[in-house]
């Protein structure tokens, strides 16, 4: 696909990264000359210096050819003109990142009257992200397919469990547990296991089950499955005012310590419900005052990834609660993830990931198409969800007797609502849903999954 990236921040300089990566031939516009030369000397990429909004900027692009428009400037205002620019200059579907909570009010207005296939607000994802850990407080990522009727869910191997030395397959013979280890990170090193693979203490292990399986197989080794009862928020910013609203509609009691005092002033007024707190987040001695020995969950959520840190960590030492850390610097994501801080979550990550899903899906055959996209593994791998709508090599075969690629495994089959973990006799069938997780980078269609498949077809 030809596409154009406006805005070359983070955001806009992850997903060049990504998308070059799978093969698309890229061009990305920013004002600034200096923040154009990292991508440009790094990926097989294209740049124009200048105003995205402009027509002639946008000619230089290539609309005229293009496919795809993306617009992630640091300015909703601008993206969105963007957008409507690339829809009267050329014929090519658009995305556009928007974060302002009046707009999201009206997306569906916005979308239908300015010809945008795609809005995204970055610090929403984020908040619902957040609302899905707290409700499962022991789970350090958690990621949903099948409208909500499956689950990915990463956690810690602790001893208190008592599965080291354990096959994967025991779990299912020994705990009579329907659910599917998927993926295991063990320092650097990053597996897709298959039944022999043995579990150590410290693994960080991502289970595939329902929601029902998934609390079912927790209770068996000991861990608490029950959502959190309150919230200590730190920031009360997008994404702070964002998650208070879905906790306190979810029964979580909430509070949010914000130093700006109009702010608590708004906050007050749109969580009338919530607690506001007027204070710096960085003040230990308010934080005890505030409860931080006795809460359950604290988020950190303020504007600079350093505090975020520190306030995670003192939060861990003080208290028993589930931790969840906002960063949105990504250039440290190794160093981070080996803190002991719970979950962190990078709304930057989340909306290149949502933005490649549909890139994903809109390269797809009719036959078959990706409704959910998740990198997993600390990004080295990929979980992908399938819809299959006619019949393909994959179709009606046993499991076990389709040759698939190596580092690859059929985690899910979903069939009209019944969810069912695979074995080598099932079958994939039309109207299904099935969904893989694998090492390769770049499947566009189920019949990727295969050794030889239409990807290699075409090379």
């Amino acid at each position: 696909m030809n596409i154009i990236i406006v805005g070359c921040g983070k955001v806009g300089a992850t997903l060049a990264e990504q998308l070059c990566a799978e093969g698309h031939d890229i061009v990305v516009v920013d004002l600034s000359e200096k923040a154009l030369e990292a991508p440009a000397k790094a990926y097989d990429v294209m740049t124009v210096v200048g105003n995205g909004a402009s027509f002639n900027v946008q000619q230089e692009a290539g609309i005229e050819e293009a496919d795809l428009l993306i617009a992630v400037t640091g300015s909703d205002e601008l993206n969105l003109l963007c957008c409507l620019i690339a829809k009267k200059a050329g014929s090519c579907q658009t995305i556009a990142r928007v974060r302002n909570s009046l707009y999201n009010q009206e997306i569906g207005f916005i979308k239908e009257q300015l010809g945008i296939t795609m809005i995204i607000n970055p610090e929403l994802a984020a908040a619902r992200e957040i609302a899905k850990l707290l409700r499962f407080p022991s789970a350090i990522k958690i990621d949903t397919f099948a409208k909500g009727r499956v689950e990915l869910m990463k956690f810690k191997l602790l001893p208190a469990f008592g599965l080291d030395g354990w096959k994967v397959s025991d779990i299912i013979e020994r705990l009579k547990c329907d659910v599917l280890v998927c993926g295991v990170e063990r320092g650097e090193q990053v597996a897709i296991p298959n039944g022999n693979f043995v579990l150590r203490d410290q693994d960080s292990i991502s289970i595939m089950a329902s929601p029902q399986e998934a609390n079912h197989f927790f209770k068996k080794i000991g861990v608490e499955t029950h959502q959190v009862k309150n919230t200590l928020i730190l920031g009360g910013g997008e994404i702070g005012y964002y998650l208070a609203r879905q906790l306190l509609e979810m029964g979580i009691q909430v509070r949010i310590v914000e130093l700006n005092q109009q702010r608590c002033e708004k906050l007050s007024s749109l969580l009338p419900d919530a607690i506001i707190i007027n204070g710096d987040a960085a003040d230990q001695s308010l934080l005890l005052e505030e409860g931080l020995e006795k809460a359950e969950s604290v988020v950190s959520l303020t504007n600079m990834d350093e505090e975020n840190l520190l306030l995670s960590m003192f939060a861990k030492k003080q208290s028993r609660a589930k931790v969840v850390t906002k960063v949105n610097r990504i250039a440290f994501d190794e160093v981070i993830d080996s803190l002991d801080i719970g979950s962190v979550i990078y709304p930057k990550y989340l909306t290149a990931d949502y933005i490649n899903k549909y890139v994903r899906a809109a390269q797809n055959s009719i036959g078959s198409n990706v409704e959910t996209l998740y990198r997993i593994l600390d990004g080295r791998a990929e979980a992908l969800e399938f819809a299959i709508h006619t019949n393909s090599p994959v179709v009606d075969v046993p499991l076990m007797e389709l040759q698939l690629k190596p580092n690859l495994l059929i985690c899910c089959i979903n069939h009209r609502g019944a969810i069912r973990i695979p074995r080598g006799q099932d079958r994939i069938r039309v109207g299904d849903t099935v969904i893989v997780v694998t090492t390769e980078r770049g499947l566009r269609d189920i019949r990727d999954i295969l050794k030889t498949s239409r990807q290699d077809a075409e090379k």
